[in-house]
């Protein structure tokens, strides 16, 4: 199977990090892992570029990655930090000449369309983001499989992915049984992890999602959408061989199996 880079556009919680107008008693650690934008990630062949996920900082995150197309966008769900960005993707659609495709639950499919009614109203305006929404179903884009895996963010179902070896879950606070089996045998996990304590009732903490990822089993794992509380250098410290922080920028390679966390 053809590696696969996956880098993180953004690492942080609904918020960033740290958060506007200084809420809570955060103070700067210095360290630049510690700054974060919406959790976010490019993941990418030699000829297909997927996105998962669009947040408001969207245009900064593909500059300074240096995104230059995309053949797809999935999306996890529809709060915000999550889709916020969408109109952001015009001017990837100017490169291409036809519409964005974009893979969403139903229920986030039908609240882009409201939030976002000037996409898709007739006689809109032009150059406006044409959308093209695809099924919820696994397929293949060029060389990466992709597959849906539907996980809970509360009382909300919402997606996870999976692209080849390579599993994408944030936001989650439960994961069931066929989902845990569809995400067997990956190299990769990508999975959320709020906070240390105390415990959430949509997100993981970070205790609850190392005992999540040993379930899975990938070889490495990697936490996002992390709040101001988690720092980095301390809690990496704590987590088991095997598991880290992911942080803004951070690239890393899937079907490489002699490289390390």
């Amino acid at each position: 199977m053809n590696p696969l880079i996956l880098t993180f556009l953004g690492t942080g919680t609904s918020m960033g990090v740290p958060v506007a107008g200084g809420f809570g008693s955060e103070q700067a650690t210095g360290d630049p892992r510690d700054e974060r934008y919406r959790t976010s990630a490019w993941i990418r062949s030699e000829t297909t570029s997927v996105v998962i996920d669009i947040g408001p900082e969207f245009r900064l995150q593909s500059l300074r990655s240096g995104i230059r197309s995309i053949d797809t966008v999935l999306i996890t769900h529809e709060h915000t930090d999550h889709i916020g960005g969408l109109d952001d993707l015009r001017s990837f659609m100017y490169t291409t000449g036809g519409p964005v495709s974009v893979m969403a639950h139903p229920r986030t499919a039908a609240d882009i369309r409201t939030r976002f009614h000037y996409m898709f109203e007739p006689g809109k305006t032009p150059g406006s983001l044409d959308i093209d929404f695809l099924p919820v179903e696994a397929f293949t884009l060029g060389d990466i499989r992709i597959t849906p895996i539907p996980v809970a963010h509360g009382a909300m179902e919402i997606l996870a992915y999976r692209l080849n070896d390579i599993v994408y879950v944030t936001d989650a606070n439960a994961i069931g049984d066929e989902a845990l089996e569809l995400m067997a045998d990956a190299e990769i996990l990508v999975l959320n992890a709020l906070r240390w304590k105390p415990a959430h009732p949509t997100h993981f903490t970070v205790p609850e999602a190392v005992d999540v990822a040993r379930r899975i089993g990938a070889r490495r794992t990697y936490f996002v959408h992390m709040s101001t509380a988690v720092r980095h250098a301390e809690v990496q410290a704590l987590l088991p061989a095997g598991m880290m922080l992911a942080y803004d920028q951070l690239e890393v390679i899937s079907g490489n199996r002699t490289s390390t966390p």
